[in-house]
């Protein structure tokens, strides 16, 4: 690969114009295709195969009001007054009236009709329903019943409009990402000690996540993409793009201070260094592909969408970065006597001009079992309050304290109960005859049942064998308590078909939220397994060892933990929630654990080779088991320092955004990268090396046998290049004369 990543290096530096004119060409199509036939982003949360979502897919036949979008209009009166005083009841009729009228709404109920009226009678609210889902509602259509609710407002009534409706708010760039990639292009400055350098960084990558973007909002009008996975692609296609370069332009200008050509030092750093990122980059593809396994499909979109951005990261790394680094030439290199040129020359030799990293890692070989131990001790401290990890979906209770959606929630759980915001619906179903009296029986069936508080009387479909049964619960749709009532309903199901001759279904917009949040616990240990089975298969064959890769997968588990306990403790438990501005606290949202290992799993093995490749070739190069790790160490961790701090700044850019999906992953991936970066890789890994000494590097001699040889660190390519300057340094022989006959 070291080869042929060399090739492709001077290639793309000859030839700079056509490089950097197909990504512009690329990347000018894309953008038109945006234009010209971009689709809506599709929010919904669908669990193929799982008993809710069958039932919701029947009732989107029979019954499409039940099965689509849903608003409420939360009416509330003047202080000592009532709503169903008569000034109050005639706005929310003319409330009623104007809604109906709204595009796509099926049906809108009144609380005279529904009785959606609170024991004091200050509060009512109003149903609206619509025959699409919530992906497909049109704004004019949720600014209509905005409107309605506002002409209300004018006649005295305080009006909130909320319900299922109210989806994420999609792709948002805001100061906070601007900030975070300022940090990163100052952290760029200090690493290079130059600022053009740090541009050249930052412009590749951000032509990378460009094309990266448009490419996934391409595929709108075809794939099911959510707003979430194109916010998620935006953060990892950013934040691993500058990374890749960084370490690419890195190496380059380390060469060219050593007085290397410019097209053959970018050639070689291709080589060496561009090996590594292409091994990190398919780590983080492969981890984030295998999310498609798990067989839901927004997550399948999810991880498909973000390891398409990672895939475009590491080709404008390897192509567009040569290219452009042919229009600088060697104007890229360390001017002459500065500090970066000494470093470059001669990364922290001596004791005195050792830099901060070096020293770190100097302190943590002279007392390692001391650091083993404490770190080790430190991570399981985090970790702890990950074993009271909750599973849940946000909803309207997430949304800021300051939106319509969150307001309408808000009352509705404080006039009605919380288990009027997320209603259960159950339908039955029967063989023979009409469904009515089985629904009727059924519904007294469930009325019995722990946890509920109300159950409305059954509604009849299309179908004159179905009706549907609305279950309001005692709980909130993100309590554990609600979760057990679906389970408990599903098992009192055979019961209710042998008395009643009625098949039931738990289905609606919470069911589904529990469904899907129940495969994704149940997927959790099996992914993590798959993910962890993979490190150490890829660092066997990368170090030709067996205690790195065990030493590694130990430190990434330990690096989750410990990110999952901080996300508990912040998300869940509400320690420190009003220093990060948290208005809500609750369960995590469910896909969370699973993303982060997939991105974390990438970004750990990406430290690993950058840190242990360079302690490796000096155990080669020298056999000495605590020098190696010290020496080795210096050549990469001002690299890895930059490259977790870039990393931190980009994800730490996204926590700001009053988004309850993407909050907790920003949050989560940045103090995962932290602590794998900063305590695993270069505090935990130099100690335990350091500890082990030469049985760090054993591997049984028919293990090493079979395994392919990665030659991640281009030795191979470093002998080619060393023969051929040998041969093209070499004199010529003599010519000799032909005898003269």
């Amino acid at each position: 690969m070291a080869v042929l990543l060399h090739r492709l290096g001077r290639s793309a530096y000859h030839h700079r114009k056509l490089v950097l004119g197909i990504w512009l060409a690329v990347l000018a199509a894309l953008i038109t295709c945006v234009g010209v036939f971009g689709g809506k982003l599709d929010d919904r949360f669908t669990v193929p195969g799982t008993e809710s979502q069958r039932a919701l897919d029947t009732l989107g036949r029979t019954l499409p009001e039940a099965s689509g979008a849903a608003a409420q209009i939360v009416f509330t009166a003047p202080e000592g007054h009532r709503v169903t005083d008569a000034p109050y009841t005639a706005a929310i009729a003319g409330a009623e009236a104007a809604a109906s009228k709204a595009p796509q709404v099926s049906a809108v109920i009144g609380p005279t009709t529904s009785g959606a009226v609170s024991a004091d009678r200050t509060t009512a609210i109003v149903q609206v329903q619509y025959s699409v889902q919530q992906p497909e509602v049109r704004a004019s259509s949720l600014d209509a019943v905005e409107q309605a609710a506002k002409a209300a407002e004018r006649k005295g009534l305080k009006a909130f409009v909320g319900g299922s409706v109210y989806g994420s708010k999609g792709v948002h760039i805001g100061p906070s990402e601007i900030i975070g990639v300022g940090v990163a292009l100052l952290v760029l400055v200090v690493t290079f000690g130059s600022l053009l350098a740090a541009g050249m960084s930052l412009l590749p990558a951000l032509l990378g996540v460009a094309v990266g973007l448009t490419g996934l909002l391409a595929l709108t009008p075809a794939f099911s993409i959510s707003s979430t996975a194109v916010t998620l692609a935006l953060m990892l296609g950013l934040a691993v793009g500058i990374d890749y370069v960084l370490f690419i332009l890195s190496r380059h200008r380390q060469q060219l201070a050593r007085g290397t050509d410019p097209q053959e030092s970018i050639a070689l750093a291709n080589g060496t260094a561009g090996s590594a990122v292409v091994f990190a980059g398919s780590t983080v593809i492969i981890a984030l592909a295998a999310l498609s396994v798990i067989g839901i499909p927004f997550l399948t979109t999810m991880g498909l969408g973000a390891a398409g951005a990672v895939l475009v990261a590491v080709l404008a790394a390897i192509t567009l970065l040569p290219a452009l680094t042919g229009f600088l030439g060697a104007r890229l290199a360390p001017k002459p006597g500065s500090k970066a040129a000494r470093r470059a020359v001669d990364p922290g030799a001596s004791e005195g001009r050792a830099t901060l990293g070096a020293r770190w890692v100097r302190a943590v070989v002279a007392k390692p079992l001391l650091t083993v131990l404490a770190v080790a001790g430190i991570l399981v401290a985090l970790a702890l309050p990950a074993a009271d990890l909750r599973l849940a979906l946000p909803d309207n209770g997430s949304a800021p304290v300051s939106s319509t959606e969150r307001k309408a929630y808000d009352v509705v759980g404080d006039k009605f109960g919380p288990g009027f915001n997320g209603p259960l619906l159950v339908l039955t179903e029967t063989d023979k005859g009409p469904g009515a009296q089985a629904g009727a029986q059924a519904a007294r069936k469930l009325r019995d049942l722990k946890g509920v508080k109300a159950v409305l009387p059954p509604v009849p479909t299309r179908d004159p064998a179905q009706t549907v049964i609305q279950v309001i619960p005692e709980t909130g749709p993100d309590s554990a308590r609600t979760g057990r009532l679906v389970g408990d309903i599903r098992t009192v199901a055979p019961d209710i078909r042998e008395t009643t001759g009625a098949r039931i279904a738990v289905t609606g917009t919470t069911a589904v939220n529990i469904d899907v949040s129940n495969r994704l616990s149940d997927s959790l240990l099996p992914f993590m397994a798959i993910v962890v089975g993979l490190s150490l298969i890829l660092l066997t064959m990368v170090f030709r060892s067996l205690l790195i890769p065990l030493k590694a997968a130990v430190g990434f588990l330990l690096s989750v933990g410990a990110a999952l306990g901080m996300v508990v403790a912040l998300f869940q438990w509400g320690w420190l929630a009003d220093a990060f501005g948290l208005d809500h606290t609750g369960p995590v949202v469910s896909f969370l654990p699973i993303i982060l290992i997939g991105v974390l799993f990438g970004l750990a093995m990406d430290y690993e080779v950058f840190l242990v490749s360079g302690m490796r070739e000096e155990w080669v190069h020298t056999g000495a088991a605590s020098g190696s790790v010290i020496h080795g160490a210096r050549h990469s961790v001002r690299v890895v320092t930059a490259a977790a701090l870039i990393m931190f700044t980009v994800f730490a850019g996204f926590f700001p955004l009053d988004d309850a999906l993407i909050k907790p992953i920003a949050f989560a991936l940045a103090v995962g990268v932290a602590v794998d970066a900063f305590a695993v890789r270069m505090t935990l890994v130099p100690a335990v090396l350091a500890l082990a000494g030469r049985h760090a590097w054993w591997l049984p001699a028919w293990l090493n046998r079979i395994l392919p040889d990665l030659d991640v660190e281009g030795t191979r390519l470093h002998k080619a290049v060393s023969q051929h300057s040998e041969a093209a340094s070499a004199p010529e022989p003599a010519s000799v004369p032909e005898p003269v006959s």
